[in-house]
């Protein structure tokens, strides 16, 4: 009996500390909590691609480069006709061309200076106008060789007939009187034609019309280049350049020593605004177009125009 109770004894202290045994350490590691994710460091934003600007491309001309037919009138009532070249920009120079005596406003299409003046493309010689296509031209044989004018240059240009001779009515009798007043007449005309800056006016002349070109450079006109001029409008040519250079405006002369009249004409004149350029030639009035001349008279209205109307 004492024996069955000492058993029992072994097996229940047996059986508990099998009960209460610890689990064999093992080798894995306890779980952990997942990493925090790193947040991304900032970076800027990819720059927008500039965008080229288109080229601006300059609006067409309002007014088209054909000549339009102007008719106008002297202060005696004369009845004039002239040719209106509208230049490129608005609002326009306008260079006033006098031609000579024996000659019509197409001696001035004949040496390209219209055409190369407005620059908008029109071809050399009589071409860029139809009313001078059959006309008795007083040039050189070939256009005059003009240096090139910058980029978006242009002026516009206002070539007229004096009375008697072209399509202006009146006698070819000589008549200084009437001159003057064609070329007063004509640089009015110009100073009102549409798309034209009335104060911004050129004149240029040969011969009758270098002196009417000088003559008449009145409110508006800035300057006067003539070439040949020989007190052919009744008004002394020096007293003239004296009354320009009074309002600081510059007169320009051209002449040839071979030339009796314009010579002694543009030696006469004097002032601060006063140039005169002068060939030991025998050239006048449209003939000092001539390429043979240096520096060439081509050369000599392209810096008078700059001077006169800026760059």
């Amino acid at each position: 009996m004492k024996t069955k109770l000492i058993s029992a004894i072994l097996i229940l202290l047996l059986l508990t500390a099998c009960g209460t045994s610890q689990p064999a350490a093992t080798d894995e590691a306890p779980p952990q909590d997942p990493p925090s994710p790193v947040p991304a460091s900032p970076t800027s934003a990819p720059p927008t691609p500039t965008e080229t600007p288109a080229p601006t491309t300059p609006p067409e001309p309002r007014l088209p480069a054909d000549p339009q037919q102007i008719e106008f009138q002297a202060e005696d009532g004369t009845k004039l006709v002239g040719y209106y070249y509208p230049a490129s920009v608005e609002p326009a120079p306008v260079i006033v061309l006098m031609h000579w005596a024996g000659g019509t406003h197409c001696d001035w299409v004949a040496v390209n200076l219209v055409q190369w003046a407005q620059n908008r493309g029109l071809p050399e010689g009589i071409a860029a106008n139809s009313a001078c296509e059959n006309a008795e031209l007083h040039t050189p044989d070939s256009p005059a060789d003009f240096p090139p004018l910058p980029e978006g240059q242009s002026y516009a240009i206002f070539a007229f007939d004096y009375r008697g001779y072209g399509e202006s009515e009146g006698s070819s009798n000589w008549d200084p009187d009437g001159y003057l007043k064609d070329s007063i007449a004509a640089v009015q005309t110009a100073q009102g034609l549409d798309g034209v800056d009335p104060a911004r006016v050129a004149a240029i002349g040969a011969s009758i019309g270098a002196d009417g070109a000088i003559d008449a450079c009145g409110a508006g006109c800035l300057g006067a280049l003539s070439l040949s001029p020989g007190n052919y409008q009744g008004v002394k040519y020096a007293d003239a350049v004296t009354t320009l250079g009074a309002e600081n405006k510059p007169a320009w002369c051209v002449a040839s020593t071979g030339d009796a009249e314009a010579f002694p004409t543009c030696e006469s004149a004097s002032g601060d605004n006063y140039q005169k350029f002068i060939y030991e030639e025998n050239d006048h009035g449209m003939d000092l177009f001539d390429d043979g001349l240096d520096p060439k008279v081509t050369q000599v209205v392209f810096d008078f125009l700059q001077l006169v109307f800026g760059k």
